[in-house]
């Protein structure tokens, strides 16, 4: 709707800019106060009322149309007081031309129709919200699936043509076709999309697996348990499209001072056609102090006070990292109460990292870091790059691996200068029946108790050394914490991972409201409950399961580098994947915020000022404000307005540091 809203506004303010250039030029009052002139020949005092008539006909029918609700609801805006402005001067200014006045008002009819153009494709451009939430959804699901005939062979067939018992072939690499339980097989299944879990599940005969997650190593066979509307992506896909139909609409505070200036037009009008008609009797100069208090009244910079804002605070925000897609969410972010933070990917790196290490007597550790790097360097496991980033982040070079072999669910084995070398978990000491020495074990006991992986290096049948693997805390989410503590904003974390890998992040966070082990649904309803308890909630995520909770916060943010619909279903996107952002996010609301209510000031305060001196209120005293003067002012006001708008470019939106966090460049660990 936005979209088309926005191309409708865009296409008539350059039609009607064009068709407005006539009328400026043959407009008696402009030429006196620039002191130009322009050729006249036959026919051309008819210039400037033709091409008015036009100008409304095509730029202001428009307002008109919208006009219509709002009195329909009887709560007249912007679009009322704007169809009240154009159509008074619009009759006034035709009956102008047959019954001669002191002057007529074409000029500003068509520029006030031109900048209420401009204003609207402006905020129509700022609104405009792409709602491809739910298609991004979709696509996680494959559109075939190989099903198993009773005879042993498979056939392709569309997913929507799977029934409830049927048996499929997942493939190595390939996307879960439905909901499930596995019957043959063993393999990892990458599901943080769905689960949030950081890393991916071993799945095994006997587990259920969702539809859309994807298979990694193993070849599996599911028996398919749900299939449509019936899976998890689906009951997600539900959850979006319900929270996208909960939001409320949010009334503009430039609609409701226009609402206000309609009655005080109106009344204003009233009061001035009685007293005129009192002290003068009813008359033209009557009619001329009427149309001049509701021409005066039509808000010039008041249509524009807002989508000027606006259109200032999307541009600044996307050089600061932040692309705003709901103008109302920009808004409020100035009163958030309290932000939930998704864990991994948003605070977290989303990415194992090696975060500490054990090694035996004698055992360097440089050494030990470079023969395990040699042996996992045929491997594409995240622990695998997560041990060969850990070498070259302290420049060790590897030696040659031969005789790779990959042993599932357990790690992996090479011949590295001549000695044979596994490295994998507790599984491999089980099965290679390695003892674990007493400070090994301690040390595994310490990661464990952090909710930290370990994994071992053996060499010849020696445990010679042994790595804590952990999902790596983003450097800036420690600041960020901080930061929003400081402007009294609550910081809650969720996630899918367990209660224990939870805990660890928010301890090292100093984050006191934790939501471990969280379903999709689940996410929706813990946004729910702080709403619930009346406050004004913001949600940080990036992965498909925060779809949900995104929608449903009254302000959603996502991740960049998030998935696509994590983006399409956030109110503010962070490009740059940097949580500090958020904090930017309100620094820059409550600015924004604020030259919002200086241009309602500055708007109103013209229509303040000069609607009595319309009226006549200092007539008696020789002080009568003309239409002529009365647009002047109108324009300077527009003027004003635009000029303090552009100073939201000064806005400070650096991020000062904060006493008691911590600068280092060491990588904080947890999970």
């Amino acid at each position: 709707m936005h979209e088309g809203h926005e191309q409708m506004f865009r296409r008539r303010f350059f039609v009607s800019t064009i068709l407005s250039i006539p009328v400026l030029l043959y407009s008696e009052t402009l030429q006196e106060w620039l002191g130009f002139s322009v050729p006249t020949f036959p026919g051309s005092e008819w210039i400037a009322p033709v091409f008015s008539v036009v100008v409304f006909a095509y730029g202001g029918i428009p307002f008109l149309q919208m006009a219509v609700p709002e009195l329909k609801d009887r709560a007249p805006g912007m679009m009322t007081l704007i169809s009240m402005g154009i159509t008074v001067a619009f009759v006034y200014s035709l009956a102008s031309v047959v019954f001669p006045t002191e002057s007529a008002f074409f000029w500003e009819l068509v520029t006030l129709i031109d900048i209420m153009l401009l204003g609207h494709w402006i905020e129509m451009r700022s609104v405009r919200r792409a709602s491809s939430a739910v298609d991004e959804l979709a696509r996680l699901m494959p559109d075939t699936a190989e099903r198993i005939t009773d005879d042993g062979n498979t056939e392709d067939v569309p997913v929507d043509e799977l029934s409830e018992g049927d048996l499929v072939l997942v493939r190595p690499g390939a996307s879960v076709p439905a909901d499930g339980v596995v019957e043959k097989g063993d393999s990892d299944v990458e599901e943080s999309m769905i689960t949030g879990e950081s890393k991916p599940v071993s799945k095994e005969p006997g587990d259920e697996v969702i539809g859309g997650t994807i298979n990694g190593d193993g070849s599996l066979r599911v028996r398919v348990g749900a299939t449509g509307e019936e899976t998890t992506l689906a009951g997600i896909m539900r959850l979006v499209e319900e929270a996208q139909q909960s939001k409320s609409k949010t009334q503009v505070l430039a609609d409701r001072a226009a609402g206000w200036l309609f009655y005080v037009a109106l009344g204003t009008a009233v009061v001035t056609a009685l007293a005129w008609t009192v002290a003068v009797s009813f008359d033209a100069t009557v009619i001329e102090r009427v149309v001049t208090v509701l021409v005066i009244a039509c808000p010039h910079a008041l249509g524009l006070a807002i989508p000027l804002v606006v259109a200032i605070n999307t541009s600044l925000a996307a050089r600061n990292g932040m692309l705003v897609r709901d103008r109302i969410a920009m808004e409020d972010a100035r009163n958030l109460d309290a932000i939930i933070f998704d864990k991994t990917g948003t605070l977290t790196e989303g990415e194992h990292g090696v975060v500490d290490m054990a090694t035996g007597d004698g055992v360097d550790e440089d050494d030990a870091l470079a023969l395990a790097a040699a042996v996992e360097s045929d491997s594409e496991h995240m622990i695998a790059r997560a041990i060969r980033e850990a070498a070259d982040e302290r420049g060790l070079s590897a030696s040659d691996a031969s005789d790779f072999e990959a042993i599932k669910g357990k790690g992996v084995r090479a011949s590295v200068g001549g000695n044979e070398v596994y490295v994998g978990g507790p599984n491999l000491l089980t099965q290679l029946d390695s003892e674990i020495p007493d400070n090994f074990q301690q040390f595994a006991d310490e990661a464990g108790e952090d909710a930290q992986t370990v994994v071992y290096l053996i060499r010849d049948g020696e445990l010679i050394a042994a790595f804590a693997m952990a999902d790596v805390i983003r450097e800036e989410s420690f600041r960020v914490v901080d930061a929003l503590k400081d402007l009294g904003i609550e910081v809650a974390m969720l996630t899918g991972d367990s209660q224990d890998v939870a805990e660890a992040v928010a301890d090292e966070l100093g984050i006191d409201t934790v939501f471990a082990e969280v379903l999709p649904e689940d996410k929706d309803k813990k946004v729910q409950e702080l709403q619930d308890q009346g406050k004004l909630v913001g949600m940080v995520g990036d992965g498909v399961n925060d779809a949900p909770a995104l929608t449903r916060a009254d302000i959603g943010i996502a991740i960049g580098s998030g998935t696509d619909v994590a983006v399409q279903s956030a109110d503010v996107i962070l490009v740059q994947n940097n949580p500090m952002d958020v904090v930017r996010l309100v620094k820059l609301s409550k600015a924004s915020y604020r030259k919002m209510q200086e241009n309602i000031v500055w708007a109103a305060g013209y229509n303040v000022f000069a609607l009595p001196l319309a009226a006549g209120i200092l007539a008696p005293v020789g002080i009568l404000l003309s239409p002529a003067v009365g647009a002047l002012l109108m324009s300077l006001s527009t003027v004003i307005v635009a000029i303090n708008a552009q100073l939201l470019r000064r806005v400070d939106l650096s991020i000062p540091d904060l006493s008691g966090v911590s600068s280092s460049d060491i990588a904080q660990a947890a999970d």
